[in-house]
Order: structure tokens, then C-alpha cells, then sequence
């Protein structure tokens, strides 16, 4: 079975996810003014990069990323496309894809994915089908990002019938993250990227859910030292699961904790109520209280994962019915044969890929969601 290994070389976590193609996951405080180098590194005979990003990173770290490309010699031309979710489609992949081949962009391009999950996302998937796939780099920039959609190759856009209906997988060849460009992020979409930290720990690594338990004002503070050893140890996870189960036949699937009614939230809503992480938030307090409803969980278990969200963040109101999220439910990728399967938390650090959970305890832990919401 293959894992992933993690090593500290000159100051930065290295972290090696053993898919069909190897490749590293990068995190060192400041590491994006080194970019150029280890991208040269990986590509040592490039010499087309193009930047999909947004305007707003782009005003942020585009001139520290051209910085650390010149520095050895390389350039790369900016293609952005539109800032939020509502943007993560076809047509944009078709704007951009346009706009590659204006510039010259040819089957040895290189895409750098400068931004967050949605960058991430669009740009993995435009690589994927670009010229029948290029190679592309993730310089996530958001902490939803550095601690998840950066890694494991998964890319997709959305479609007006759910989330992340249409995708490939199509591994990043590089991933360089630079906690210190978390300081630009709003405050909630900083806390909004805490969640998936917190899946982590509750999914796999138990040290992370407690250092989160015990060093809040740290890490809501923006503590770099915490973010750091925070992001690695997700990371960590994340490789390691990524490593075993590549396209996701099995155990991947674990990474969806929160994320089935989570997803069914942002779609109810049109992507305008919540930050994804605050449906996955939503998420994994409902599936806490499914675990505990199915004795799955124990009472303090659920009440660990549910307090902890809830400290975190004042999360938006929940004002969906139950039956509604549900029916999108029915729509969404990670449902087979019409049954979706949920990540139910059997203690912190261990979950279990439930099948048949009733649909009265999704509705009856939704209307909870209201009610919980409504008294915050």
C-alpha cells in the first residue's frame, strides 16, 4: 500500500503524495518569494507559464510571484478569470482556454494556479483538458486551499444541478504554500478555511482537533508558527489518504465528512449564504448529531465536534427545510444508485462510510441546524 512521506529540508515541510505521478506538497512561512525556484526545479526545460488567477490575488501576491519567477529567469504571462463560485463553469474554462491559445500556449505549457479552492478547481480542470492535459502548478492561497483542495488532483466545475458535477482527476505536478498569504483573506474566510483543518482531525489525526480545541485565539489570530504546523499536519493527512486511494474507490471518500449536507446547503442556497466552509461547518455538525442519533457516537464525541465548530465562528443562518436538502441530496456526485453515503464520526480521529442512514435523521438533524442557527 502506498502512503505518503513527509520530510523537513531547508526549513520547509516537504510532503510527497505517492499518486501515479509523485509529486510534492510544499509549506514554509514566506515560501512564495522561493516559488520560482522550486518551479524551476520541477521544470527544468519550461518555459511557457501562464497564471489563472482573480483580480484580487492578483493585486495581492501576482507581483511576489513574478518576483520569485525572474529571480531565475522565468516568466509567465497572468490569464484571470472572474472572482466566486458562481464563475467555476465551462464557459469560464472555454474564456480561459481562449485566452491560452491567444497567448501561444501550447502542450508544454504550464498553468499556475494562484488563488483559492475555486482557482484551484477551474485552472486543475482547464490543465486536464487543455491540449488533452498540461501540467499545472497549485499555489493555493486561501487556508480552504492550503489544507485541502490543493491536493489530490481532484479538479471540477459546477453546474447549475450541483456542485463539482463535472471533473477530472488530474494530479498537480507541484504545490507551494505560503502560509503568509492567508494575511489578505477577509476574517471569514479565514475561519471559514479553519473547518477544513478541523475535518482533518476528526477524520484521522486527533492531535489536530485538539490543538485546535486548545489553541484557538492563536490560530484565529493568524499566529504564523500555528498555521504553519497546522497546515503541514492537514496536509499530512490529506496526502496520506490521497496516497492509498487515488481516484477515490474507498477510503478517499472519508475526506467528504461534512460535506454531503454541506454541498446540499450551497446548492439549496445558489452559493450565496454560505463560504464552503461554512456549509461543510453546517455539515459536520449535522453528521455529529446523525452519528449520535444512529449510536454511532458517543454523546461526548458529538458534543466535542459540535462545540468546537460553534467556537470557532458565528456561522450563517441555516433557514433550508429538511426535505429540501434531502432532494438535493439525490443530485449530488457522491450519491450511487440513488443512495448517498455519508462520514459519520465514531470518535475524534475515526469515521465511518454509512449507507444507510434514515432519511428522517437527515431532515430531523437539518431542522436541528435551524433551530441551532436561529438561537446563535
Amino acid at each position: 500500500m502506498r502512503g505518503a512521506g513527509w520530510a523537513m529540508m531547508d526549513g520547509v515541510n516537504r510532503v510527497e503524495i505517492k499518486a501515479e505521478k509523485p509529486y510534492y506538497a510544499l509549506v514554509e512561512e514566506g515560501l512564495l518569494k522561493r516559488a520560482g525556484e522550486h518551479i524551476r526545479e520541477r521544470f527544468p526545460d519550461r518555459s511557457r507559464f501562464y497564471v489563472v488567477t482573480v483580480p484580487p490575488v492578483h493585486k495581492h501576491w501576482g507581483a511576489a510571484l513574478v518576483e520569485s519567477l525572474q529571480a531565475v529567469e522565468l516568466t509567465a504571462a497572468f490569464v484571470e478569470m472572474r472572482d466566486g463560485e458562481r464563475y467555476k463553469t465551462l464557459d469560464t474554462v472555454e474564456e480561459l482556454a481562449d485566452k491560452l491559445v491567444r497567448r501561444g500556449a501550447d502542450r508544454r505549457a504550464v498553468i499556475l494556479a494562484l488563488g483559492g479552492g475555486v482557482v484551484g478547481d477551474t485552472a486543475g480542470f482547464l490543465a486536464s483538458v487543455y491540449m488533452r492535459g498540461v501540467d499545472f502548478v497549485q499555489i493555493p492561497t486561501t487556508l480552504v486551499a492550503q489544507v485541502d483542495a490543493s491536493i489530490g488532483g481532484k479538479t471540477a466545475v459546477d453546474m447549475k444541478a450541483g456542485k463539482n458535477l463535472l471533473g477530472t482527476f488530474h494530479q498537480p505536478s507541484l504545490v507551494v504554500t505560503d502560509p503568509l498569504t492567508l494575511s489578505t483573506l477577509p476574517d471569514r474566510e479565514y475561519r471559514s478555511g479553519l473547518y477544513e483543518a478541523m475535518k482533518c482531525g476528526v477524520i484521522a489525526n486527533p492531535e489536530i482537533f485538539r490543538y485546535m480545541e486548545e489553541n484557538r485565539e492563536r490560530i484565529l489570530q493568524r499566529d504564523p508558527k500555528a498555521l504553519e504546523w497546522l497546515i503541514a499536519e492537514c496536509v499530512k493527512v490529506k496526502a496520506e489518504i490521497v496516497s492509498q486511494d487515488e481516484r477515490e474507490s474507498g477510503l478517499r471518500r472519508v475526506l467528504n465528512f461534512g460535506h454531503t449536507i454541506g454541498h446540499a446547503l450551497e446548492v439549496e442556497t445558489g452559493y450565496k449564504q454560505f463560504l464552503h466552509g461554512e456549509a461543510v461547518a453546517w455539515g459536520m455538525v449535522a453528521a455529529a448529531m446523525i452519528a449520535a442519533a444512529m449510536q454511532k457516537a458517543d454523546a461526548d464525541t458529538a458534543r466535542r465536534i459540535i462545540s468546537t465548530v460553534l467556537a470557532y465562528a458565528p456561522l450563517p443562518k441555516v433557514d433550508t427545510r429538511g426535505k429540501r436538502v434531502v432532494r438535493r441530496i439525490g443530485a449530488d456526485k457522491k450519491t450511487t444508485d440513488g443512495i448517498p453515503h455519508f462520514i459519520l464520526p465514531v470518535d475524534i480521529g475515526k469515521v465511518e462510510i454509512v449507507h444507510d442512514v434514515p432519511e428522517r435523521a437527515v431532515v430531523q438533524a437539518v431542522d436541528e441546524l435551524r433551530y441551532l442557527s436561529m438561537a446563535g
